[in-house]
């Protein structure tokens, strides 16, 4: 397993925030299967060291694969050789992600668009400062691979990738780290955006407009195209989830008993 893959996978079972942890492990390891960094038939680590390294109880990581089971993505085999194994359903992925989409508020998507731009702003204005004539080779070729990406889960995933390399670009592990958290929260929705040719077309000339501002050494130039690069893919995911009654958007959170909407959780992304 080369050392990107590797970095990826650890990302995907670092401990999750403390708030609406079952949601969070759910949404954690369910977006890992859609992106495609669990593979159909992939087993699990055991209950016992899969909670430790999601940083959650037992009973909270046996309420999230018991929710993972009933969307159809987990398979729990009983005796020698059982254990929890990845399951990718039949049909269309842009169906789950929907799916997926309308369990996020429009709150959380702006929160997460706020951090993801700040991150990748950061990691933008270093690598204008300090990158290397081999990182920006690799952002051209991610830059060329999206162009050339057929379905939409191909171009998400490059997509993702060219934000993680810009990290990288910026010498700085901890950005690159955090990148590579925010992937496992986001990447899979990209798909939602990423399959319309225009949008494509859009983001591919966003990420040559930040490899141009790399390149010449404008940091804040830099800077500010990465974080309008982040905030314009995520507002369309927004508009997707706000989308016409009956359509993408999906439901609603759950009405309290009273009949009030209940506040927005607070959540944390890439929290370690």
């Amino acid at each position: 397993m080369n050392r990107d893959k590797t970095g990826v996978r650890r990302a995907v079972f670092t401990p999750v925030d403390t708030l609406a942890r079952v949601d969070a492990v759910v949404r954690r390891l369910g977006d890992a299967i859609d992106l495609g960094l669990l593979a159909d038939g992939e087993q699990l680590p055991g209950e016992s060291d899969l909670a430790a390294q999601l940083g959650v109880s037992t009973v909270t990581l046996r309420e999230a694969l018991m929710a993972l089971r009933q969307r159809g993505l987990v398979t729990t085999r009983r005796g020698r050789g059982g254990g929890s194994f990845v399951t990718v359903p039949d049909g269309p992925a842009e169906n789950r992600l929907l799916a997926r989409l309308a369990d996020w508020s429009t709150e959380e998507l702006r929160d997460l668009a706020d951090h993801w731009a700040a991150v990748s702003g950061a990691a933008a204005r270093l690598a204008a400062r300090r990158t290397e004539p081999a990182d920006l080779r690799q952002l051209q070729r991610s830059l060329g691979e999206l162009m050339d990406a057929k379905d939409s889960g191909a171009r998400s995933r490059v997509y993702g990738r060219f934000h993680v390399e810009l990290a990288a670009a910026a010498q700085s592990a901890r950005l690159t780290r955090e990148e590579v958290t925010l992937q496992t929260e986001v990447g899979a929705l990209l798909r939602l955006v990423l399959h319309d040719d225009a949008l494509l077309a859009d983001a591919a000339d966003r990420h040559r407009a930040v490899i141009s501002a790399v390149h010449d050494g404008a940091d804040d130039r830099a800077r500010a195209l990465a974080e309008e690069c982040v905030q314009t893919s995520m507002a369309r995911l927004i508009e997707l989830r706000l989308g016409p009654a009956g359509g993408a958007s999906g439901p609603g959170p759950k009405e309290a008993p009273d009949g009030q909407q209940p506040p927005s959780r607070t959540r944390r992304i890439g929290a370690a």
